[in-house]
């Protein structure tokens, strides 16, 4: 008679499927990690009445949006006249390469556009800003 060899049962985990999962993972990570960090650093106000730390050196340069859309800066030959968004870039990178320490605040009316607002940040994000501060009114008004 013919005898069969019984088979051992196999007492080994194929880990073969979990390694093709993990490295599809480390791919999707590594393809999402640089999309993360772009974006302009904003250091967002408090609502609460906060003060602005200022230097006795280098007051904040503050650039303002009107309802209209219109860009004035604090610093400058006129403050009341309206600036092209790459005119107040080349004056804020011109201030702060003189007093690299320099708070730059961001002060708009409530009816401008979003856009207006990003395009003046990515003009100074582009003019080596390192962080923008926004202002705002206090509930008490």
């Amino acid at each position: 008679m013919y005898q069969r060899k019984k088979r051992r049962p196999v007492a080994e985990i194929n880990v073969v499927p979990y390694i093709d999962v993990m490295l599809v993972l480390l791919i999707i990570f590594m393809a999402t990690a640089p999309l993360i960090t772009h974006g302009v650093k904003v250091e967002l106000p408090k609502m609460e009445q906060s003060e602005l730390v200022e230097s006795k050196d280098a007051p904040p340069i503050v650039i303002s949006i009107n309802a209209e859309g219109k860009y004035f800066a604090s610093i400058g030959i006129d403050p009341e006249e309206p600036m092209d968004a790459i005119d107040i870039a080349a004056q804020v990178k011109l201030a702060l390469d003189k007093e690299p320490l320099t708070p730059v605040m961001l002060k708009g009316d409530g009816r401008v556009s979003y856009q207006e607002v990003l395009l003046l940040m990515d003009f100074l994000k582009r003019a080596g800003v390192p962080s923008v501060g926004l202002m705002t009114e206090s509930f008490e008004k």
